[in-house]
């Protein structure tokens, strides 16, 4: 059994990095190849040009949106446009203060530093890069008690590239400091097959218009999720011994997946279901609804909601999560009366009312 199991976590990591590689070979390399977003493309564009024509640093640069939309990919971009390096790290990882000095000092001239979930970092790291942004320099305080003194460490200019998922949790003053706002926005069916289209010839699978326009529908309006959709449809046609996948082999693999027309997931009809048939209709807590589907409130907020609330299947009350009219439909339930719908009917039902 122990031998199996290392097997199966051998085979899963190996996925893993495969998955990540072919990942890589699938992002845009320029803003030119980027699909989709085409104002902020524009935008962006403008900018990179004319910092690269003053031979200047980009402005800082803050990108927010839902997970998988580009905003990793977007900062590389930027980077390889200016012709400059880019230094990448997540908020959780920068634990202390010298981490974020070490990698800063490090830096050359004009490169770019990219924090992922920056919204996470905490205030003593979040406070050097104030000075660090505005003057590009850190004032590190050397010493302890009266024998303390403050080093002022000039930093090389650079371009600080900031990527959040929920941009209301950064502070003010860290958000001020960003010449550059931007926002990824879901992508619509017409981008999102074409980009399933262009990644199928990156991988060598042929896939024709149909198909791609199934995918799009399913990938809840990101690229990242139908490049995953792509590459399990890939699993299933090596397996049947082919190249091609065609509408039989999509519809398969697709309920195999266990996934729907709208692109909703088993963990997302779980969602639905609990929140009708154990708490009829809601509203509940958010922290009582994950527990009750066995997820992290996280992963609840931040992937199955925003989706779920989009096609209109959920709605965010003071009170919690409730269900909506088009919840029943989907589940082809009715709904249940509430407390004040049920003592209206007994009223007028009442022979002496």
């Amino acid at each position: 059994a122990l031998m199996n199991n290392l097997k199966r976590n051998s085979l899963m990591r190996a996925e893993r990095v495969e998955d990540d590689a072919i990942e890589q070979k699938l992002r845009p390399r320029m803003l030119r190849e980027f699909i989709g977003q085409r104002q902020l493309i524009d935008n962006l564009n403008v900018f990179v040009q004319a910092a690269r024509a003053r031979s200047e640093s980009l402005d800082h640069l803050l990108l927010s949106g839902p997970p998988g939309l580009g905003k990793t990919t977007l900062a590389h971009i930027v980077a390889r446009e200016l012709g400059v390096g880019c230094h990448t790290t997540s908020a959780p990882a920068v634990e202390k203060p010298k981490d974020l000095v070490g990698m800063l000092s490090s830096n050359n001239e004009r490169d770019a530093l990219f924090i992922d979930e920056i919204h996470r970092l905490r205030n003593p790291i979040e406070e050097l890069l104030y000075t660090a942004m505005e003057e590009y320099r850190i004032d590190w305080i050397v010493g302890q008690g009266v024998g303390a003194r403050t080093v002022r460490m000039p930093l090389p200019h650079f371009t600080l590239v900031g990527a959040t998922t929920r941009p209301g949790k950064i502070s003010a003053p860290l958000a001020s400091r960003f010449g550059i706002h931007l926002r990824l926005d879901y992508y619509n069916d017409e981008e999102l097959s074409t980009i399933i289209e262009r990644s199928a010839e990156l991988i060598e699978m042929h896939i024709d218009a149909e198909c791609c326009q199934i995918l799009a529908a399913r990938a809840r309006g990101t690229p990242r999720i139908a490049n995953r959709l792509l590459r399990r449809m890939r699993d299933f046609a090596q397996v049947a011994g082919t190249t091609t996948i065609d509408t039989a082999l999509l519809h398969t693999s697709l309920q195999s997946l266990d996934i729907d027309h709208i692109g909703l997931e088993q963990l997302d009809r779980r969602i639905l279901k609990t929140l009708v048939e154990k708490y009829g209709g809601g509203p509940v807590g958010v922290e009582t609804l994950a527990i009750s589907v066995g997820e992290s409130v996280d992963a609840l907020e931040d992937y199955y909601e925003p989706y779920l609330i989009r096609v209109g299947l959920l709605q965010r009350t003071t009170r919690g999560r409730a269900a909506t009219a088009a919840t029943y439909r989907y589940l082809k339930q009715q709904p249940v009366p509430s407390h004040n719908e049920l003592a209206l009917f007994a009223k007028t039902n009442d022979p002496e009312t």
